[in-house]
């Protein structure tokens, strides 16, 4: 005997592939175990039935229109829980359609899945019938109007579904479907009895349930007699035209079995019973025992609904699935854009890092697999943060060359490469190089790299001194890197001295875009007026370079004739623009 019943639900459920989707009264939530094991979870909001057209709560009417919607509804869920399960590449034919035609192949397969399930329900629950009839018939010569005719033709409908139930059990991926059928329905039916939702608890629940799709199905079979009867008795029409009437009369057929099923399911009467008793003998086949994990899937789906349902303010999600690279690429540029930063590059590195592919392989429709969609989506959302994208990377690249960048360290700016492209004209592989305020030691180890000469590196930072010597290790440069407050610990000369120092204003760094406030602040304030490290410069790098030694330092677009006035005492000081046309770095010869 089952236990009774405390709890009042009208969440209802469908078993999908590899998973269960559960549908309450205002979210619908599809939970399905990848094939890494991973359960996935998506959502939708829907219109509370209170707050849709008075269609919707009329007696009959309203059950016919569950029925075709739930047709549609369970095909999408279907494909999108297969989506799930598989990276697979769209044929030729499937990348042709949708280049041509500008149409979503789901949309096309979705449309043909419900128009050929309604196209083979007909073929199998209506014409079947009607032809294995009227060949019994020829033998027993009974008058189509007649009661026995109708059913005769009803008991081979039945006897057709039910044939159709344990055939199709019999198939290795259906049996697990009815699995999670099976964890679907014991799932609600333990909330149903008020035991808490554990993997244990839901094990001793019934598998069966008065709401069942399949007892619908069978309460279809049976009132269609009825309904095909009556229709029959009436008209009396044969061939084509009987078939027509009976597709003509579905949605009366489906809005009076779901009105029978909604009031079979409010009562646990024993007179009642005998009306029940076939649809959940029935469900003794579409239902199986699951395991512990299509449980696990069950409950997650079901407390999800439960959630959102409580909670109006929930955000609705999607499955991360594998995606074509053009309709990523758009989707990351809209979401970034959306979220402030409208920078379509950013979202081409963010795509192209994650997938290992060229920028300029992304505008194709070649499927990104699951795992790097869902890192995409992953550095996507850090990035939304404000995070600087080359932080969330973990590194960028400079002058060719990769450098871990993290919170301590500046990240280089293309400027910066314009600095190293100027010093390179003065440098050699005998040349004495230093990099002062060496940062992430970028600088040195690309100058280092293409110069094919030593470079030492300083810094008076501890967390910038371990981050260079890092990408000093990474790209097996010539670089030596040592602690120095400025100049105070430099005791050779040298031929080139390259510096790109903190050169803000202190009140102008707290007013920076956002993304600036994760880099650290050492490295960007400049002083009261931007020059503090200009003036230790002039002094310090003056006495560090050899006569005729070279000094290039980067400087702030408004800075040329503040730094060009401190290095007074060289004997040449020139300005160079950048790319964009501003004064960006100071050449001085000693």
């Amino acid at each position: 005997m089952r236990p009774k019943k405390c709890n009042k639900t009208s969440i209802g459920g469908q078993a999908v592939m590899e998973g269960v989707m559960m549908r309450g009264y205002s979210s619908m939530a599809t939970a399905v175990r990848d094939s890494d094991g991973v359960i996935r979870v998506e959502t939708e909001r829907l219109r509370p039935i209170k707050d849709r057209s008075f269609i919707f709560r009329v007696p009959i009417i309203r059950g016919a229109i569950n029925f075709f919607s739930s047709l549609v509804t369970g095909t999408k869920i279907l494909m999108r829980s297969a989506e799930v399960m598989g990276d697979e590449e769209p044929s030729k034919f499937e990348k042709w359609l949708a280049k041509t035609f500008k149409i979503d192949i789901y949309d096309v397969v979705m449309f043909l899945g419900v128009a050929l399930g309604l196209i083979f329900a007909v073929g199998l629950f209506v014409i079947a019938p009607q032809l294995v009839t009227n060949w019994l018939n020829t033998f027993m010569g009974l008058d189509v109007k007649s009661v026995w005719y109708n059913l005769i033709e009803g008991g081979i409908r039945i006897v057709i579904f039910v044939a159709y139930i344990l055939l199709t059990s019999l198939m290795k991926d259906v049996r697990r479907t009815y699995m999670y059928h099976g964890a679907e329905h014991k799932t609600i039916s333990c909330y149903e009895y008020g035991w808490e939702l554990t993997v244990e608890n839901v094990k001793k629940a019934s598998r069966v349930h008065d709401r069942c799709g399949t007892t619908f199905m069978f309460f279809v079979m049976t009132v269609s007699i009825l309904v095909f009867s009556l229709a029959n008795s009436f008209i009396g029409a044969e061939g084509l035209l009987r078939i027509l009437i009976k597709i003509a009369l579905l949605p009366v057929v489906a809005g009076l079995s779901y009105e029978l099923l909604k009031g079979l399911a409010k009562t646990d009467f024993p007179l009642f019973y005998v009306f029940k008793a076939p649809g959940l003998l029935l469900q003794r086949i579409t239902t199986r025992e699951p395991d512990e994990k299509m449980i696990e899937v069950a409950i997650t789906a079901f407390n999800t609904v439960l959630e959102m349902d409580a909670d109006p303010s929930i955000e609705t999600k999607k499955f991360v699935v594998a995606t074509e690279a053009d309709k990523l690429l758009k989707e990351v540029t809209e979401k970034l854009k959306a979220g402030g930063i409208d920078e379509p590059a950013e979202a081409e590195w963010i795509v192209s890092v994650c997938s290992g592919k060229k920028r300029s392989e992304l505008n194709t429709s070649e499927k990104i697999p699951t795992k790097t969609v869902e890192k995409i989506y992953a550095v996507m959302n850090e990035r939304l943060t404000g995070r600087p994208l080359w932080y969330v990377f973990g590194s960028t690249e400079f002058y060719g060359y990769t450098v871990k960048v993290d919170e301590r360290v500046l990240i280089p700016r293309p400027e910066t490469e314009e600095l190293v492209e100027q010093a390179l004209k003065c440098i050699n592989k005998d040349s004495l190089v230093l990099d002062m305020c060496t940062g992430s030691g970028a600088i040195a180890i690309a100058i280092s790299k293409k110069a094919g000469c030593h470079v030492d590196a300083a810094d008076y930072y501890d967390d910038a001194l371990a981050v260079a010597k890092e990408n000093v290790d990474i790209n097996q440069a010539d670089v030596e890197i040592f602690k120095s407050d400025m100049y105070g610990s430099v005791v050779k000369e040298y031929d080139v001295i390259v510096s790109n120092p903190p050169y803000i204003r202190s009140n102008d760094v707290d007013g920076l875009d956002k993304e600036l406030s994760f880099e650290p602040r050492s490295a960007l304030d400049g002083g009261e007026d931007g020059l503090t490290f200009y003036r230790l410069t002039a002094t310090g790098a003056y006495a560090a370079l050899k006569v005729g030694g070279t000094l290039f330092l980067e400087i702030g677009y408004d800075q040329k004739d503040a730094v060009t006035g401190l290095l007074a005492d060289f004997s040449s000081v020139e300005a160079i623009k950048d790319l964009n046309g501003k004064d960006r770095i100071i050449k001085a010869v000693k």
